[in-house]
């Protein structure tokens, strides 16, 4: 649709149709990845999901800006969304129920518990200001290493640092997580990473290793945060609590950069966004915390709270 636009509204239109796409897409290849990894190393499994996000910006940063300078603009939209009929086609054709080569039996939604909403709305949080912190660093970063003297694209690239090298040490935390069963320390570790290089980009001459450093350890935990939504709800609700986990994701990522950018326009100062993506990386220590005292708690078995 976007591709083949002559009008600016054809490609606003066609690029909502894909963001519903993505939402629903991502709502049940999470759900496929809980189903088939729930109980066996659920974090290792979510951290490649995770990381295939930040690999595909990768290879359209590089490819798409090749295909519109040599062809035309439309031509990115065209390869895109062969890439998407292409996995559609995947799914189609080769996905399995786990266990099995036969269609999951149905299941009746019977609704969330009291228990299984705390749940899901603390790993729908953590999600969230996990994700917000992160948009926050590569929304503003580049402006604070302008600030201290680089070139904007010298700025940029340094920046984008983080997301090559997080596409590797995601998998491996995942893989750590799983083996080890540590997340709580795990987490912590990572986000006090994260608050401290991004602090770190404040002192001018460090924001190569500040970006490095938040690569490698601040943003690896991806796939152990994302691994908590599947435990948070049983199996037959998982679809439906997976919709409530990406609407709080959502709406976080919505509310975060209008945030961000008040603050730098009150302040004049581009360290105070990156001091609010700090508070965010902070904030996701608690609310795991919360999650697994939650989980912990034996309930009996009640009524649906939806």
């Amino acid at each position: 649709l976007s591709g083949s636009a002559t009008e600016s509204w054809v490609v606003g239109l066609g690029r909502a149709v894909a963001g519903a796409g993505f939402v629903l897409g991502t709502l049940y290849f999470t759900k496929m990845v809980a189903d088939w990894f729930s109980g066996r190393e659920i974090a290792t499994a979510m951290s490649v999901l995770v990381m295939s996000w930040p690999f595909g910006i990768a290879i359209g940063q590089i490819g798409h800006v090749w295909l519109a300078e040599a062809h035309d603009w439309r031509m990115p939209f065209l390869f895109a969304s062969t890439y998407c009929l292409l996995s559609a086609g995947g799914v189609l054709f080769f996905y399995r129920a786990p266990g099995s080569a036969a269609p999951p039996q149905r299941t009746v939604f019977r609704g969330l518990t009291r228990h299984e909403w705390y749940l899901i709305l603390c790993a729908g949080t953590a999600w969230g200001v996990f994700n917000a912190g992160y948009v926050t660093y590569l929304s503003f970063g580049p402006a604070v290493l302008e600030a201290q003297g680089y070139s904007a694209l010298k700025a940029a690239g340094v920046i984008s640092i983080a997301s090559w090298l997080m596409i590797f040490s995601g998998v491996l935390c995942g893989r750590i997580a799983d083996r080890t069963g540590r997340r709580d320390v795990i987490l912590l570790v990572c986000m006090t990473g994260a608050v401290c290089s991004l602090a770190l980009l404040s002192v001018p001459g460090t924001g190569f290793w500040a970006s490095l450093a938040f690569g490698l350890l601040g943003m690896a935990p991806a796939g152990v945060i994302m691994a908590l939504a599947g435990a948070a709800v049983r199996p037959e609700n998982r679809a439906f609590g997976m919709g409530i986990f990406f609407s709080l994701y959502h709406g976080i990522m919505m509310a975060t950069p209008p945030l961000a950018g008040a603050i730098l326009d009150a302040t004049d100062s581009v360290m105070r966004p990156i001091g609010l993506a700090m508070v965010l990386f902070a904030a996701v220590v608690p609310i795991a915390f919360v999650f697994r005292r939650v989980k912990a708690v034996r309930v009996r078995p009640e009524r649906s709270a939806f």
